[in-house]
């Protein structure tokens, strides 16, 4: 079968059963699915280990190079996920599972399911491949999943997905894999394959990112900032606003006072320098 039909074929699938006809599970699928269902929430169960076994990897070497440098000298606690992220990642495990019998369902094949991959000292372990190319299981909201079914991922990719993805092919030796996605607020589905000169080059790729975060100083910043308004404030740009280390990266803006943080209705806006005060309510950082 092919990956580009991938969609059609389940949602085929799918509409069958809203018009009643009942979907032809095999016992070993159907075993296979809890299987992996178990195996999630087993390897949620378990803590990770954090910060002193730092190590850079496929799944983070699309970060932005300043933050995995601040990442690497965190011996802090502060970090932690909250109750309600691990519940975030709980589910969105179980929906790559689902996600991942729909596929097979349909009729595509599943094979190399969180196999371990290397491109020189980098390791990861892919999600699967489906039909022979390399394929990253995603689980999104509304707004992030208009970036993969619009194709404008590589216009805004935060989390570094691409790099992710083209380190994978990299060690597969394949070009044509992509991003299966479930939307987890409509259940929509899309898939995703970016165009080879959306993905990086990784052999220079992985050297330089390596070279920037073991190096002594901090790299440049990720994203510069941009303006707040017509009154000559700046605010941290979007990537920045839900990195952890933000506050010690700004640490010298607003003439070394570091971020202002202002409560608006909706957000809070984190200033790099104020001109004019805005007036709503001027929240304080507690480290």
């Amino acid at each position: 079968m092919n990956l580009n039909t991938l969609i059609d074929d389940i949602y085929s699938k799918l509409y069958d059963l809203s018009e009643g006809k009942p979907l032809d599970i095999k016992p070993e699928e159907l075993d296979k699915t809890l299987n992996g269902l178990r195996e999630a929430i087993l390897s949620w169960s378990q803590p990770s280990e954090r910060n002193k076994n730092f190590t850079m990897r496929m799944s983070n070497i699309g970060k932005p190079a300043r933050q995995l440098w601040y990442e690497k000298r965190d011996e802090s606690s502060s970090n932690i996920p909250s109750a309600s992220t691990q519940i975030k990642f709980l589910y969105g495990h179980i929906l790559e599972e689902i996600a991942l019998m729909l596929v097979r369902m349909s009729g595509h094949k599943v094979t190399d399911e969180q196999k371990e991959v290397s491109v020189g000292s980098l390791k990861g372990h892919m999600d699967c491949k489906i039909d022979g190319e390399v394929v990253d299981v995603k689980t999104a909201s509304n707004f992030s999943f208009a970036k993969f079914a619009k194709g404008t991922l590589s216009e805004d990719d935060p989390f570094g997905y691409l790099p992710q993805l083209a380190s994978y092919e990299k060690a597969e030796g394949t070009n044509n894999g992509g991003f299966l996605v479930i939307n987890k607020e409509s259940g929509e589905l899309c898939l995703h394959q970016p165009e080879d000169l959306s993905k990086p080059n990784m052999e220079y790729y992985i050297d330089d990112k390596i070279k920037s975060v073991e190096g002594a100083e901090a790299p440049d910043l990720c994203y510069t900032p941009v303006p707040e308004g017509k009154k000559g404030n700046m605010r941290i740009a979007k990537g920045c606003v839900w990195c952890p280390y933000k506050f010690d990266c700004f640490k010298e803006s607003n003439d070394g006072e570091g971020l202002r943080i202002f409560k608006y209705s909706n957000r809070n806006v984190y200033l790099t320098e104020v001109k004019d005060p805005p007036s709503v309510e001027e929240l304080i950082y507690e480290q």
